[in-house]
């Protein structure tokens, strides 16, 4: 089974809010998924975008493939907490 991490959209029409899950690929966007890992709230100021870092790593470790979207929003998370130098 390809599992992936990727967003399921949650919240009302005009309002987003999506969880960061890990999921069977096959599976559809707002389906079924085996765990969810955290939440992303785009419409916060700013953005609120938050992870089981060991989840996440479990994940990451026995083979599971973030999205582009959740790839790039790991990357924004880790500039902003790495210190100013």
């Amino acid at each position: 089974m390809a599992v992936t991490i990727r967003l399921t959209r949650a919240g009302g029409k005009k309002i987003p809010f999506y969880r960061v899950v890990a999921a069977d690929t096959r599976s559809p966007r707002d389906g079924r998924f085996i765990e969810q890992l955290g939440v992303y709230d785009p419409l916060r100021d700013p953005a609120e975008f938050r992870v089981d870092e060991q989840r996440l790593q479990h994940w990451l470790k026995v083979g599971a493939l973030p999205s582009q979207t959740v790839s790039e929003l790991l990357r924004r998370q880790k500039k902003a907490a790495a210190p100013a130098a």
